[in-house]
């Protein structure tokens, strides 16, 4: 059975388990259903985070609370406080986005406006059509179903989400062969909101059964500020405006990597320095964990290392590239290229990866005359 953990959004998440009244009725705490206790939230702070606990400590717990995303707020806002009017479950909500931009905060959020307990699962613990339907039928009115991963969710799987998210119907198949014979059960009325960081992989069924699709944007230097004074408030560290903002600035636009870069600044401070966090201790701070002026960590660095110094600026093949950084193809393209396409230091062509001048003048290289950029390259007619 996949471990699929229950609390109210509400309560205290590191309230005492013991509310528990042995009879599966849920007390006003975190209640686990997996019997794997509290360490469970781990799947709460995917990506990295070195503590769980902290990571649920910093998550805004409503929406006047949450930084950035405009847009989505104000859709938000008006989705779920319809439905309260209405004293009925919020439509299905599905967020998509790159990692760590806050699409398990705000399911947390919505479980928390419309005052209900959240489930939490994702799409590979869901391996067969009765491990969704065990979860399915936990559900009370209101519950909030977050499946992250969602589009690792199998086909068959799937198959059974269809009417539970339409008409709160559960289709079962009992039996095999001539005796088989299917049965439909009722399921409490729940919002499922569901995270991806590939739509692109979610089937058109599944996407349409969705109220509202809304994708999360990379955040803006100011909102990342407010985040890591939000956070530094919290965590109870001493740090400036222009502390703040050299951090949030180097953060890449994520809230995550923002909120980790101030861990790691405030330790520096902490033993290297007096303890308060201002311009010159970020600075410093930041070098010193291997984050340069761009946001570039040291992978980041030698992947465009490699194809400058190692092909020549490129083009090179994804295959030779991944083996140059002794990385994995697939983190090489999924983990460490996108940032560097985005701020224009590579670039993907049919003929393989090739760096930009952009990328050379950044590591303090001299680009060669034969580097892809409109000034290198001569005209068509020229001589």
């Amino acid at each position: 059975m996949p471990r699929d953990d229950v609390f109210r959004a509400d309560g205290d998440p590191f309230a005492d388990t013991d509310t528990d009244t042995g009879d599966g009725d849920r007390g006003d705490g975190y209640i686990d259903l997996s019997g794997d206790g509290i360490e469970s939230l781990d799947q709460i702070a995917r990506g990295g985070d070195i503590d769980a606990g902290l990571e649920v400590g910093l998550r805004p717990s409503t929406l006047d609370d949450f930084v950035g995303q405009s847009e989505l707020k104000g859709k938000l806002g008006v989705i779920l406080g319809a439905a309260r009017k209405r004293q009925h479950a919020a439509g299905h909500l599905l967020f998509a986005g790159p990692p760590g931009l806050g699409k398990t905060t705000l399911a947390h959020i919505v479980a928390g406006e419309m005052d209900a307990a959240l489930h939490i699962t994702s799409g590979p613990a869901l391996e067969r059509p009765g491990d969704l339907a065990s979860i399915l039928n936990q559900l009370e009115d209101g519950d909030v179903l977050f499946i992250d991963e969602i589009h690792r969710l199998s086909r068959t799987v799937e198959e059974v989400l269809y009417p539970a998210m339409e008409d709160f119907q559960l289709d079962l198949v009992l039996g095999k062969g001539p005796a088989a014979r299917s049965i439909r059960l009722p399921v409490s009325p729940f919002t499922l909101v569901g995270a991806t960081t590939r739509v692109g992989l979610l089937t058109g069924p599944l996407r349409d059964r969705f109220a509202l699709e809304a994708r999360l944007e990379y955040y803006e230097v100011d909102d990342l500020t407010s985040i890591v004074e939000r956070a530094a408030r919290i965590l109870d560290v001493d740090i400036d405006d222009k502390g703040a903002h050299e951090i949030a600035r180097r953060s890449r636009g994520t809230p995550r990597i923002a909120n980790r870069l101030l861990r790691n600044v405030r330790d520096f401070a902490l033993v290297e320095r007096d303890g308060l966090i201002d311009l010159t201790v970020a600075h410093e701070g930041l070098e010193f964990f291997g984050v340069d002026d761009r946001g570039l960590d040291k992978p980041s660095r030698n992947l465009l290392l490699s194809v400058c110094e190692m092909f020549d600026g490129g083009p090179v093949g994804l295959n030779t590239l991944a083996i140059s950084v002794s990385e994995p193809n697939e983190t090489v393209e999924s983990v460490y290229e996108p940032y560097l396409i985005q701020q224009g230091f590579l670039m993907r062509t049919p003929k393989g990866r090739v760096a930009t001048v952009a990328a050379w003048e950044h590591l303090g290289l001299d680009p060669p005359i034969t580097t892809v950029d409109d000034r290198a390259l001569p005209g068509l007619f020229d001589d």
